[in-house]
This record gives C-alpha cells, structure tokens and sequence, in this order.
C-alpha cells in the first residue's frame, strides 16, 4: 500500500508539471539572482529558473519577426519589461526552467509610444461621427466647437487598420479591431493618415473609434481614498458614480476662461443671423464676417482655451460646484477620461455640448495616448 502512495505521488507531481503552462507573455515584477518572476495578464505571476543555456532575445515593439531579434545577455532583463517565456520540458523536476526569452524593453515601448502620440498629433485628425458610408468607406465627422466647427470626411479603404475601445476601457492599447459597421453617429473617432491642407480630408491609414458618454451635472460627493464621485447628471436629473483613473484628464477653467468660451460659443450660435442680416439690402457685410471670426484663431479656438487650462487633482474638486465630463459608456457608474471644472457659464452655452467630446480625443491616438 505504501509503494502505492509512492507512485501516486509521484505520478501526481508529474501531472501538475505537465500541466504548467509551456508558455506565457507578461510583465517582469521581480529578478532574484537567476530567478524571474512573470506576472500575465491572465493567470498571475510565474517563477522560474533561468540556466545558462537559455536563450535570451530582444525584440522592437510591435515586430513580428524574431529572426530580426538581438540577443542579449540575463543582466539587461529589467523589472518593468515584457518577455515571452518558452519553458523547458525536459528541464528537472522542480523549479521550472526557461528555454527561451523573448523581451520588449520597457524603455522601447516607451519610445515607441511617444513616437506614436507624435505621428498621431501630427498626421491625425478626430471629433465626432456624423455619418458613414460602408458602400464608399468614407466617414464624416464634425470637430471643434462654436466657429471654429468644420466637417472632415475620413477615407477608408481595405487595407486601413479599424480599431473600436474595449468596453469599459479608456486606453488605446486595449482597442480591438472592429468593421466599419461597427461604427456609428455620435462615436468619438480619431485617425491618422494622409490629410489635405485645411484638415478637412485624410486618406487613413488607422481608425480608432469608441461610444463615450458626455455628463454635465453638479458634484454630490467626493471619496479621495477610493477615487471616486458622485455627480448628479443635469440631463438625467440621476446621480452617476464617476471614477477617476490614473488616465483620466482633470483641468478647471479659470473664471475669466469660462466666461469668454461661453461668450463666443453663445456666439457662434448667432452667427448665421448676423450672416442673414449683413446678406439684406443695406446690410453690412464687413461688420458680419468680422462678428463670425471670434474663435477662428489660436487664441480664441475653444480646443485650445481647454487645452491651456491648468491640471488639477481630484482632491481640488469641491462638492456642489458643476463639472462637464466624457467617460466610457454606463448609467449608474462609468469611468472619466476627462472632467473639467469651473463650467458653470458654460452650462447655458446650447455649442458646449459636444465640446470636451472633440477635445478629449484630440492630443493623439485616443484619451490615453494624449497624456
């Protein structure tokens, strides 16, 4: 009966080895000697055992190649990169072993991503879905606010890579590929490609898109230590519990800011009248067009005004004062990419509806990518 245990045991211990995963992708969070821990973004951390004899390969971010893979010895392995781990079947019982690492350096995906945010900055163009078309592929958005509005119609083709936020998501590395059909009026939406000279056409090369909500309402409660609030939605007249992540864009606008954005978003509104007026007989069309200007240039874009206001924390945020925000989708709880401030001129402003839905898409590849 004892031999029997015996064998039992042993045969079980070879069955939980076997059943180890052979491979794995994640995040180095701890080296110790040869030793490395592996944290996935599935199953947990993994430790293992790196002998000698283990290959050891750096690869750029995004290739797909490994014959263009450097080779690189254990010391440059470093906390905070990612590495493929392809485990040794024969290796011992007992402390898994490593046969092959694959790693991206920490530092790389850095570069990478601001090399990124750069290309999107300055071959991208974004705002709100208008409408689109599957038969030609085209999309027409409309972005900015008050005067400074303008449609831009995006060109899609076969080889444009599509990509729609993961549900619940902020971050541009969790977007998914998506079809066109999954597109629709109202999404947020930036690419980035060959555009013309006013910004108004581009050929993409990449899409990403994603359905966010716009909240306007005033502060019930603030919990710092669990970084949340609650606001109650002016449209809804229901309270929604906002969360604020380490992505989430918070800025106020200093009062005068506030004052002068609502005045020339109220005015961009009247612009068509005064246009009607100067087109009558005796109408003055020099005094019209100058009335419509107010916005066309820098200092005067609403995107921009937002895009100087000063950062703040959530810990300068006050119960009972009125903030404007665009989070991912819900209805009782959602999570902010960005929440602004010291809005309350702007409330009455019909034009700031859609404002930090342009604005907030409007640094790089996606909320994220704008940090």
């Amino acid at each position: 009966m004892r031999g029997f245990l015996l064998l039992a045991l042993v045969a079980g211990a070879a069955f939980l080895q076997a059943q180890a995963p052979a491979r794995f992708v994640g995040a180095i969070t701890a080296i110790n000697g040869s030793t490395l821990t592996v944290k996935t973004d599935s199953d947990g951390a993994h430790q293992f055992e790196v002998p000698a004899t283990a290959v050891i390969k750096r690869i750029a971010p995004g290739q797909k190649d490994l014959s263009t893979a450097e080779a690189i010895p254990f010391s440059e392995l470093e906390v905070g990169d990612r590495a493929l781990v392809k485990l040794d079947p024969n290796a011992p019982a007992g402390t898994p072993q490593a046969l092959q690492i694959i790693a991206i350096k920490q530092a790389d995906v850095a570069l990478k991503q601001q090399r990124d945010r750069e290309d999107w900055q300055g071959r991208g163009l974004g705002g709100l879905v208008k409408s689109v078309d599957a038969a030609t592929g085209s999309i027409l958005l409309t972005s900015g606010a008050g005067a400074a509005a303008k449609t831009i119609t995006i060109h899609t083709t076969k080889t444009t890579m599509l990509k729609r936020y993961a549900p619940a998501s902020v971050r541009f590395d969790d977007a998914q590929p998506a079809p066109l059909d999954a597109i629709h009026a109202g999404d947020q939406l930036r690419a980035r490609g060959v555009k013309n000279a006013d910004g108004t056409q581009i050929d993409a090369d990449e899409v990403v898109s994603g359905s966010f909500r716009n909240i306007s309402g005033t502060i019930v409660s603030i919990d710092s230590p669990s970084s949340t609030l609650i606001v109650k939605d002016l449209l809804t007249k229901k309270p929604v519990t906002i969360h604020i992540g380490a992505d989430a864009q918070l800025r106020r606008l200093p009062d005068t800011m506030a004052s002068m954005l609502a005045v020339r978003l109220k005015a961009s509104v009247d612009v068509p009248h005064r246009a009607a007026a100067s087109a009558a007989p005796g109408g003055n069309g020099g005094n019209g067009g100058n009335g419509g200007n107010g916005g066309r240039d820098g200092s005067g874009d609403p995107q921009q005004m937002l895009g100087r206001a000063p950062a703040i924390q959530l810990s300068d945020l006050k119960k009972g004062e009125a903030v404007m925000l665009v989070s991912t989708e819900g209805a009782a709880e959602v999570t902010a990419i960005t929440l602004v401030a010291g809005v309350e001129p702007l409330l009455e402003a019909p034009a700031a509806s859609n404002l930090l839905a342009n604005w907030s898409m409007g640094g790089g590849g996606g909320a994220d990518a704008a940090q």
